[in-house]
């Protein structure tokens, strides 16, 4: 299960009149823990121009993270299932939230729509909200050192 921490970037960045101006961008990461998080957001800021530091942390609720290739804009959508607990026969709702990368908000709710397609518990999408995530940055097997192996084998390893 992955877990993404939304991490806000601060920087100088130039205007088009000469000037500096500081910014303060959010970015969501996949990370194990927040020192993980920090440092991919050490490593991500070193492409943003000049100085820059990292302003904040936070683990996020996002169950799951629909990317989209040519629209821009992310939303944070609220869904909510109705199932029956097996235990007493009672309707119960459960809530997620999911991040949508979409052209507006009619497009986020389109492509909700066609994830649940062929899902067969009732649903129901009370809210979706435009966030200010500049860019989603998910787990990349690739940034693992080649001279690290999972644990797994390790393991194995060690008993034979």
């Amino acid at each position: 299960m992955q877990t993404w921490y939304s991490c806000k970037v601060k920087y100088g960045r130039q205007e088009e009149d000469g000037g500096l101006k500081q910014v303060t961008e959010e970015y969501l990461v996949d990370a194990v823990s927040y020192t993980d998080a920090e440092a991919r957001a050490h490593h991500l800021g070193r492409e943003l121009p000049g100085d820059f530091a990292v302003a904040s942390i936070r683990k996020t609720n996002f169950a799951e993270v629909i990317p989209a290739e040519a629209a821009e804009a992310w939303f944070k959508c609220k869904v909510i299932y109705h199932t029956v607990d097996g235990d007493r026969d009672k309707e119960v709702k459960i809530t997620t939230y999911l991040l949508v990368c979409a052209n507006h908000i009619k497009h986020a709710f389109e492509t909700l729509e066609s994830h649940f397609s062929g899902m067969l518990v009732a649903y129901e999408v009370p809210s979706i909200i435009q966030t200010n995530i500049v860019e989603v940055y998910p787990y990349d097997s690739e940034e693992i050192p080649s001279k690290l192996r999972p644990l797994s084998e390790v393991e194995n390893a060690d008993y034979q």
